[in-house]
């Protein structure tokens, strides 16, 4: 394993790992502390894709992949105070919207990466896995239509009818945690275009 994969293992477990813990933590009515740690791990596989390419970005992302599993795991053995930590649907959700968001991340940038446009793979591969992510996340862990996958877990609250984000249509609870989710994962997207440009050009005169 070269230098590079290490340290972005390393930096895979330890936002995957923070953001388990932070996402227990809310902020407002629509997000959690967690929403703003977990889109670095885009950050992650992007700058190790650009320097060591897509195998090597994949091996980083199953690594936080096993990461998260265990994360999850260790969530459902906590007791909160409606119950586990980690619900099956929110650890099926979680595991699946990582692994797939990631590799269509990985697989979107490693097609753009040829651009003359530095930021455009970075920035359309996270915004097109971020929104995959979020999708796949919030569907399975809060859709009414997916019961079956944990008939004992109430998910009725997530299916409240309300406004979009306090002020738009009326959509469930959940449609409205994901659209919240998803803006900051955007935000943090075009935030963290520097450091990808930082990171890139600092490992890459390193190797010169």
């Amino acid at each position: 394993m070269t230098r590079i994969q290490t340290y972005g293992v390393i930096a895979m477990a330890i936002v995957v790992v923070a953001s388990n813990i932070l996402v227990q933590h809310p902020i407002g009515q629509w997000l959690t502390w967690g929403a703003f740690t977990y889109p670095l791990a885009f950050l992650v596989s992007d700058i190790v894709n650009r320097l060591s390419g897509a195998s090597a970005a994949r091996r980083v992302v199953y690594v936080g992949f096993v990461v998260g599993l265990v994360c999850s795991w260790v969530g459902t053995q906590v007791a909160g105070e409606f119950g586990p930590l980690v619900t099956l649907r929110v650890a099926v959700g979680s595991g699946t919207a990582f692994l797939i968001g990631q590799l269509l991340d990985i697989g979107v940038f490693n097609r753009l990466r040829r651009s003359v446009a530095w930021w455009k793979a970075p920035f359309v591969s996270t915004l097109f896995g971020s929104t995959i992510d979020t999708a796949i996340f919030f569907t399975i862990a809060f859709s009414t239509g997916l019961i079956w996958i944990e008939p004992g877990n109430d998910v009725s609250w997530a299916a409240e009818p309300m406004p979009l984000l306090g002020f738009g249509p009326m959509v469930s609870l959940w449609v409205s945690l994901a659209v919240a989710d998803w803006l900051v994962k955007v935000a943090v997207d075009v935030i963290a275009l520097l450091p990808f440009r930082l990171a890139v050009y600092r490992f890459a005169a390193r190797v010169a």
